[in-house]
């Protein structure tokens, strides 16, 4: 199991970047593809039309997800947390994700830089 921890300076308001990850119509938007979230602890989400599953497990308002991703049969959680600063070209994200399979490290990283905040980067730049 590993860990990964990345900072993501993205140009929109922290309250803009946490609507974006809790609001399934703006995950659409900025993923192209289908997602499943409430912004309710406990619910279970899915994003990119089911690539990635598991279970919201708090939110803090434009400041704070924590979710549990889901691999299979593996025994310790992978946990996603997502904190959102103010900074000065809009927001700071602080990215940390724990107990990532060995085998799907390299590709969970890459979707984290690539696609999730590849992705929301693009969107609010408009590339």
């Amino acid at each position: 199991m590993k860990d990964y921890k990345k900072y993501f300076t993205i140009t929109a308001k922290p309250w803009e970047i946490y609507l974006a990850l809790t609001t399934e119509a703006t995950i659409e938007l900025w993923t192209g593809d289908k997602a499943e979230m409430q912004e309710l602890e406990g619910s279970e989400f899915s994003l990119w039309d089911g690539s990635i599953v598991g279970v919201n497990l708090q939110f803090e308002k434009d400041k704070k997800i924590v979710q549990k991703w889901y691999f299979g049969d593996q025994e310790e959680d992978s946990i996603v947390t997502i904190k959102l600063h103010p900074h000065k070209i809009g927001t700071s994200v602080e990215l940390t994700h724990t107990n990532i399979p060995d085998e799907d490290y390299d590709d969970i990283v890459a979707g984290w830089n690539e696609d999730y905040f590849g992705s929301l980067r693009d969107f609010y730049t408009g590339e």
